[in-house]
């Protein structure tokens, strides 16, 4: 545990670690008659054959993700799974994370300094306990922001005052990357929409298989029909139809309340 409810796991997966790009993600199990659930690699080591990725705790597959220890086995890990994130020398890049979004940023940064752009990174928070990685990610990153929202670390308040710090960095800003929670990447995109600047935002959507198959994770980008682990997950945040997607993530809600009740309430809180 890195932060209260946020997980950090190390996962040996060589095939994985070989290939994975910035951006994509795996589809993992932890029984062998469980839900499949994507997760976004955040970091990883060839030589190690290892890939890390975080979770936070809000069903019952990352509870019992929680509760692993050093040698235990899963039945599923597949992978790298979507496209990465387009790469190139944008200029300056904002990059803005949010809860488990904070370290799949970690990745996205290493490439786009590996491709010569300027970094300033955005972490999001309720508070300043919530945060981490802020050292990893200043490896990457020219500078590094603040904001919770109880005031505790940078900047007072939500990422609803994206725009005005952004104006108040006083340069241009090209592009603008946004990993978190569905909420955070609409108000981070509706923020830079009036600045006019690109946003790519990772989405958030129920995933099955991961390769186009179920097509449960459809999303409507700019009126166009598409699926987020095969055409994403990064799309256009000023294109995406935020309100069928928040209403897409609350189909299986009755559901997953009734497999939490089930666990009997078995947490990382309570080992």
């Amino acid at each position: 545990m890195i932060a209260p409810n946020i997980h950090q796991l190390e996962i040996e997966a060589p095939n994985i670690a070989s290939s994975v790009q910035a951006g994509q993600f795996v589809i993992l199990r932890v029984e062998d008659n469980g839900e499949r659930i994507p997760l976004t690699i955040s970091d990883w080591d060839i030589e190690k054959g290892s890939i890390t990725v975080i979770a936070i705790l809000v069903g019952h597959t990352t509870q019992k993700l929680a509760t692993l220890r050093a040698g235990d086995m899963i039945p599923t890990v597949a992978g790298p799974l979507g496209n990465p994130l387009e790469m190139d020398n944008f200029g300056t890049v904002v990059c803005l994370g949010g809860c488990y979004g904070i370290g799949s940023l970690y990745a996205v940064e290493r490439a786009l300094k590996q491709h010569g752009n300027r970094v300033i990174t955005f972490i999001e928070g309720r508070s300043s306990y919530l945060l981490y990685w802020e050292e990893k990610l200043k490896k990457y990153c020219d500078k590094i922001i603040f904001i919770t929202r109880d005031g505790t670390k940078g900047y007072r308040g939500h990422v609803d005052q994206l725009s005005d710090i952004l104006s108040e960095l006083g340069e241009p800003i090209n592009r603008v990357v946004i990993n978190g929670c569905n909420l955070l990447l609409k108000k981070g995109s509706d923020a830079t929409r009036d600045l006019n600047i690109p946003t790519q935002v990772a989405l958030n959507t129920i995933m099955i298989d991961g390769t186009g198959m179920c097509g449960v994770c459809r999303v409507s980008i700019d009126g166009t029909m598409k699926f987020a682990c095969v055409d994403g997950p990064y799309f256009d945040g000023h294109q995406v139809n935020w309100d069928e997607l928040f209403k897409r993530r609350q189909t299986y809600m009755d559901e997953e309340l009734k497999t939490l009740r089930s666990s009997k309430g078995q947490s990382s809180f309570c080992q």
